[in-house]
């Protein structure tokens, strides 16, 4: 018996190594079929990939999560993989890897393997590795394990992967960075950012809307089924430089759990790209466009340079006012998306293509941006980040310094009233610089910098006056045509 076995071997390796690939397989196939006929169990195999690997299967991803608490019971080769929490470790099937399963008195096998293309066997080209798990189980159980085992180990990985789940924060690489053997557009690093809408410097009725907002929508699977939308929510936050849009975006990504990616708009090549990475995204996540008005040639109105620039020149003119703007930053010419690329991407067919999205996109100068970029149904809520009040202080105070209440308030909220100051540079003001300060010590550090800062918007408000001033009498002098009089009486 081991002599016959040796030399079925040893045949079998000959007609590997030098039968050619496209005989074997035909060989293979009806040899397939014939065992068929006598083979009395049933195989069924679940790919990573389908297709043309546009999006990894839902399906091998919670049969993974699946198999991962039961090939740790029972597997002797295992993978590890840091898990939701840093401190603990996800085991899971390694490659060729084999485990045993049973449900309602069925046994089922369940292998871990991969297949390489003929073409680029080599490890040095990993994106020809085609990964799939194999369940096999006997004939006779094929309705219940098809049905009722099939749903139970979906059911199960998905909650099993919800659990240990570890967030990621993504981010995109210009094209032409990509080596050949990626599988993805985006690369990612753990996201661990600690903020928390409990310690945003925000008005508590403005914090609640938000949270109830978002948590409404995260509950809503069955309600955008019912009205015919693609489960997606679009959010802009404008406001001044410092008043914690990139902070928002992380306590809402920490409310929600959902993976954060972080598209930088400039690195895209065009429209075709822009919408390959929104298929890589997956469902739970925030796509994140932050600058959106800094992010190549997508704001203003849809009027031509030339004339949008003459329009400028002609109300300056008209006013008798000619002062020097300070010049934008040219965008990068080298991508060619398009402001229609984009609205396809915020709200296209191709938008459609996963549930429970956040599209949020954070500038500075709303005014700057196209009004249908921004619109309802495009960016459905639109949350202005404003300078820091005095409720806000009080929830940085109690963050920084764990105090509620001091006499050095009143004169911080009088202060607030009268001037204009970040969160930002509100916590920095706050923050201990030395083992020795005190709660004293960082209040008056406060006082003392909105005391500075409201000096200094008087100061600029003034200069700014006289600036005017000598403008409109330059071009008063300027022009000799006796109705210009009439002119300066208008606008002095």
């Amino acid at each position: 018996m081991g002599s016959t076995l040796a030399s079925f071997m040893f045949v079998w390796a000959i007609i590997r190594q030098y039968c050619p690939y496209e005989v074997r397989r035909y060989f293979e196939k009806y040899t397939h079929r014939f065992m068929g006929f006598f083979y009395p169990y049933i195989k069924i195999s679940i790919h990573e990939f389908t297709g043309s690997r546009l999006k990894r299967s839902e399906a091998y991803a919670a049969v993974e999560a699946y198999l991962s608490v039961n090939s740790s019971k029972s597997a002797k080769r295992l993978k590890a993989e840091m898990g939701r929490d840093s401190n603990n470790l996800v085991l899971s099937m390694d490659e060729h890897e084999r485990v045993t399963d049973e449900f309602q008195g069925a046994k089922i096998w369940w292998l871990s393997s991969k297949v390489v293309s003929p073409a680029r066997s080599m490890s040095y080209y990993p994106e020809q590795e085609k990964r799939y798990y194999r369940l096999t189980f006997h004939k006779q159980y094929r309705e219940m394990i098809t049905g009722a085992y099939l749903e139970h180990v979906l059911s199960e990985g998905k909650e099993i992967k919800a659990r240990n789940r570890q967030r990621k924060l993504y981010t995109n690489s210009p094209g032409y960075k990509w080596p050949s053997y990626k599988q993805t557009m985006w690369s990612h690093i753990v996201f661990e950012h600690p903020a928390r809408f409990e310690t945003m410097a925000l008005e508590p009725e403005k914090k609640q809307e938000i949270i109830e907002d978002l948590v409404t929508f995260s509950k809503s699977k069955d309600f955008y089924a019912r009205i015919g939308k693609a489960w997606k929510r679009g959010y802009l936050l404008y406001g001044p430089p410092g008043t914690g849009k990139s902070t928002m975006i992380a306590a809402m990504a920490n409310l929600l759990n959902y993976d954060v990616y972080d598209l930088e708009l400039t690195a895209v090549k065009d429209n075709t790209e822009l919408r390959k990475l929104l298929i890589e995204t997956t469902s739970k996540s925030i796509i994140v466009i932050e600058d959106i008005d800094c992010s190549l040639d997508l704001t203003g109105q849809r009027k031509k340079k030339s004339e949008k620039s003459s329009d400028d020149e002609k109300e300056k003119l008209d006013k008798g006012i000619s002062r020097k703007e300070p010049k934008e930053e040219s965008n990068n010419s080298s991508s060619k998306v398009t402001l229609s690329g984009l609205l396809n991407f915020i709200d296209g067919l191709w938008s459609a293509c996963g549930g429970e999205r956040l599209i949020v996109f954070t500038t500075n100068y709303i005014e700057k941006l196209d009004p249908a970029l921004i619109r309802r149904g495009r960016m459905d809520k639109h949350i202005e980040l404003s300078y820091c009040n005095f409720m806000a202080f009080k929830v940085l105070a109690n963050n920084y310094l764990k105090v509620e209440n001091h006499p050095m308030f009143d004169i911080i909220q009088r202060l607030m009233e009268e001037t204009n100051m970040t969160p930002a540079d509100v916590a920095e003001n706050l923050m201990p610089k030395s083992l020795s300060d005190d709660v004293d010590k960082c209040l008056s550090s406060l006082i003392q910098a909105l005391q500075e800062t409201k000096e200094e918007a008087e100061k600029k408000k003034a200069e700014e006056s006289k600036e005017d001033d000598e403008l409109i009498k330059e071009n008063v002098a300027a022009d000799p045509k006796d109705n210009n009089k009439e002119t300066e009486k208008e606008i002095l």
